[in-house]
């Protein structure tokens, strides 16, 4: 529920960033744009070792905080780390942005008008083209699809003007994802473990475990400045990865051991074809995902601390 007394919730946001300092210039412009303004900013600087310390020495965003890592904790760790953050600092709502997405200026307040948990900006290209790959149905129960995104928000309509005013989703991207205190009080914090990849994946999992709905919302609009490149190579070190966390979150939330048991077809299978397609780096990595992910499979801690 939204506050009794009509006071307007305080938000911080929440950025995570690694050598990426001119984009993340845009992204701080976009936010000292917003209207209303978020009360605070919150940023973890990855260990970043290009002039992201200049850049956020030189904004004059106000609530701008910033948190250098001592080592590159990747998305995952930043995010556990700024949310933890304004989490302790009391705020209301707490919204996840990464350094390479710049808000509308309405959007803040668009989100802020909708009494709801979690919420979703919907993101778009600087062409304006829907590119908002949040998923529909995250299918978790059936073994059949490799993959359980079997449908997402920019497939389905195509145009942000095709969307109702909201739709429900399955899963997030941590870019401009909306959670309030009181869904952290409850879940927890983001899994630091998954390094990157799919740990926005699993917060989502846990929030709609609690009974949370998550809403994208049409008229929130976030605009993405850089494509989307999701076709990483899975024989380098982004790959093993992508396995690891994939086969985490099914053995930690699949509904039944078909599904938990998919880590395992989907290890044989790559291993057989690595002759003529991924080579043995694929396959090196995709058996050690499968050992790795294995020790992942207890639930995260609920805890704040």
């Amino acid at each position: 529920m939204g506050d009794p007394t009509g006071r307007r919730e305080t938000v911080a946001v929440a950025v995570v960033t690694y050598d990426r300092a001119d984009l993340l210039r845009g992204m701080l412009d976009g936010l000292a744009a917003l209207d209303p303004a978020p009360d605070a900013v919150i940023v973890v600087d990855n260990a970043s070792t290009d002039h992201t310390p200049e850049v956020l020495a030189a904004h004059d965003l106000p609530g701008l905080q910033v948190d250098r890592a001592e080592t590159n904790l990747g998305g995952a760790g930043g995010f556990r780390r700024a949310v933890k953050a304004a989490y302790e600092q009391g705020f209301d709502r707490i919204w996840l942005m990464d350094d390479d997405v710049v808000p509308a200026p309405d959007c803040l307040g668009v989100l802020l008008s909708y009494d709801e948990d979690c919420l979703m900006a919907v993101r778009e290209d600087r062409a304006g083209a829907l590119v908002e790959k949040a998923a529909l149905t995250f299918d978790l129960r059936h073994a059949r699809a490799i993959k359980p995104k079997t449908a997402m928000v920019e497939t389905t309509y195509g145009t942000r003007g095709a969307m109702p005013a909201t739709v429900e989703l399955e899963n997030v991207a941590f870019e401009g994802f909306m959670v309030r205190r009181s869904v952290v009080a409850e879940i927890g914090l983001p899994d630091a473990s998954f390094f990157i990849f799919y740990d926005d994946c699993d917060y989502a999992i846990r929030a709609r475990r609690a009974g949370r709905r998550i809403l994208a919302v049409r008229d929130a609009v976030l605009v993405r400045q850089l494509d989307f490149d999701q076709q990483h190579d899975l024989a380098g070190w982004k790959g093993y990865y992508m396995y690891r966390n994939l086969f985490a979150v099914h053995l930690r939330y699949g509904e039944n051991a078909r599904v938990r048991a998919k880590p395992w077809l989907i290890t044989a299978v790559v291993v057989a074809l690595s002759p003529v397609r991924g080579g043995r780096g694929e396959a090196r990595n995709v058996v050690r995902a499968l050992r790795h992910a294995r020790a992942m499979r207890p639930l995260p801690s609920t805890s704040v601390d």
